[in-house]
């Protein structure tokens, strides 16, 4: 057994490892708050890291006689490697002496060592006006040691992670995510409030393809839409300078993590000058974005409707002040360029709901030819909740005018996926899609569109999968947009046994069952008739 145990642990990968060790030094405090504390250290190692690069290639540049930048003297090569412009045009932080990691390093065991963090954000912050207001400062609260702190510091100071840094300091920003998904496990019903689940991410985004232009997050969490953005366009050989981000959260604190986490991507984005709610304060009013991707919260009850009741953006009807659906699908529809497409989670409830004029708003909709495609999912993809929930792909171009990949007019046409039975377990409360699921649901509505798929596929309904129904049958439907009342059932395969031998075959079966169950039955009552209770 010891062989084994050394084996899965050498399999482990470097991020679950990291995870192991910064797990164990929680101790009692609330997963919500030590979230903020090591995702904090996290940015701090980073942009420390970052800057000793530059710092490195400038010491080496000031020796090399060589160089435009050599310098003769020491006072003169130090002059260079502290002056703030040679880091920050090249789009590095400014860290000033002293606040470093390595000076935090040094002192990881002494019992001030949280005042020195707290003081080291506060330092970057000023350094650096980007930053300000979006770093944790919260180092010397009373649940947190300075052993817990010092701990951290040198768990993410080890060795093998300095070793993939050395070949890519993106290594830290798949360290941040990683532990963003783990303290969404952690927190359950609550992580909807900053982490969307990956392969819903993942599907949103190869769905939309935004391979360039202004991608839009109005709800955008701790940001992992852009970070799959940014993903999908290196994947397919992109530059991702051909992409603008621009986003907004309301919760402060969440903010704060999708500005630390697109910094950890050297991602610049305009997720406005601070946390406001899309609603009522609108970060972006004259936005019109190419690509409107996002997970708002689910039936959300207090959105502030009964103050906005005649606002511009309630094109197809005022939604009801006790559900924010359909408040958020005009909002990104108002978003949306008039070549634009939109892709967002949101409760099954809204594809059928006739409350409170849901209903209406959902004909007003499909009349106007905006729905492109339903998703229906399958249950346990999300943290903490068994809602059911669907994709909506929303665009006001069905001409055919291309938005990344050629498309064919579609007018009067929407596609409704069920993909119910998609994806399997990775845990025990957990679904997750594979890259194969992602790509089958993606392709078929890329080919249905008439983009050109990775494969060629040429679309086709499927019957239990897919259909491409027409406005006149989804009225005919009510506008109820259920893709299960639509694709209808999956064909059986075919076995080759005549209909009639197979009932003879399966009536047999069920008679011998019948016959050995009565057998079994006279057995066990004879076993029971045959027991004896002694006399006392």
């Amino acid at each position: 057994m010891p062989p084994r145990k050394r084996k899965e642990q050498s399999a482990k990968s470097l991020e679950a490892t990291l995870w192991d060790g910064a797990d164990e030094l929680r101790g009692k405090m609330d997963s919500a708050q030590y979230k903020h504390v090591v995702l904090g250290l996290i940015f701090l190692k980073y942009v420390s890291d970052t800057f000793m690069v530059r710092h490195d290639e400038l010491a080496r540049l000031v020796g090399d006689s060589g160089s435009e930048y050599f310098m003769p003297t020491e006072a003169a090569k130090r002059s260079v490697l502290e002056d703030r412009d040679e880091y920050t045009a090249e789009g590095v932080f400014w860290i000033p002496e002293g606040h470093r990691w390595a000076d935090l390093r040094k002192a990881a065991k002494q019992p001030d060592i949280g005042k020195r963090v707290d003081e080291a954000m506060e330092a970057i912050e000023r350094e650096n006006p980007t930053l300000k207001g979006v770093l944790p400062k919260n180092y010397t609260q009373r649940e947190l040691s300075a052993e817990n702190i010092g701990g951290l510091i040198d768990t993410f100071s080890r060795q093998d992670l300095a070793a993939e840094e050395y070949k890519g300091l993106d290594v830290l920003g798949r360290v941040y995510e990683y532990f963003l998904g783990q303290f969404a496990s952690n927190e359950g019903k609550k992580a909807g409030e900053f982490y969307t689940p990956r392969s819903v991410v993942q599907l949103l985004v190869e769905m939309l393809q935004p391979y360039h232009g202004r991608v839009f997050d109005p709800a955008c969490g701790s940001g992992g839409m852009f970070v799959q953005a940014d993903k999908f366009v290196a994947a397919h050989g992109g530059n991702r300078n051909d992409l603008s981000v621009f986003g907004q959260e309301s919760n402060p604190t969440t903010w704060r993590l999708a500005k630390m986490n697109l910094a950890l991507r050297s991602i610049e984005g305009n997720l406005g000058p601070e946390w406001g709610d899309s609603f009522r304060t609108d970060a972006h009013p004259d936005l019109r974005a190419d690509f409107v991707i996002a997970n708002p919260p689910f039936n959300d009850s207090k959105w502030g409707g009964e103050r906005l009741r005649q606002d511009v953006r309630w094109k197809y009807g005022a939604p009801p002040v006790q559900n924010a659906n359909f408040a958020w699908l005009q909002h990104f529809l108002h978003h949306c360029a008039p070549t634009g497409t939109v892709g967002t989670v949101l409760a099954n409830g809204s594809l059928s709901s006739q409350q409170n004029g849901e209903g209406e708003i959902r004909k007003a909709m499909v009349e106007a030819d905006v729905v492109e495609c339903i998703v229906a999912l399958p249950p346990q993809l999300f943290y903490g909740t068994q809602i059911p929930v669907c994709l909506w792909l929303l665009t006001k171009n069905k001409a055919g005018i291309p938005n990344g990949g050629e498309t064919r007019p579609r007018h009067g046409e929407t596609l409704l996926v069920d993909a119910r039975q998609a994806g399997y377990m990775e845990t025990r409360t957990l679904r997750a899609f594979s890259e194969a699921d992602v790509m089958k649901i993606a392709d078929t509505y890329h080919a249905w569109r008439g983009t050109v798929t990775s494969t060629g596929q040429q679309y086709a309904d499927v019957p239990g999968f897919c259909r491409a129904a027409t406005t006149i049958e989804i009225a005919e439907h009510g506008y109820v947009l259920t893709p299960g009342s639509y694709v209808g059932s999956e064909q059986a395969e075919d076995d080759g046994e005549p209909l009639d031998e197979k009932i003879v075959r399966l009536s047999a079966d069920i008679r011998d069952g019948f016959k050995e169950r009565e057998e079994l039955q006279g057995i066990v009552l004879a076993a029971l008739d045959s027991l004896v209770v002694a006399d006392e």
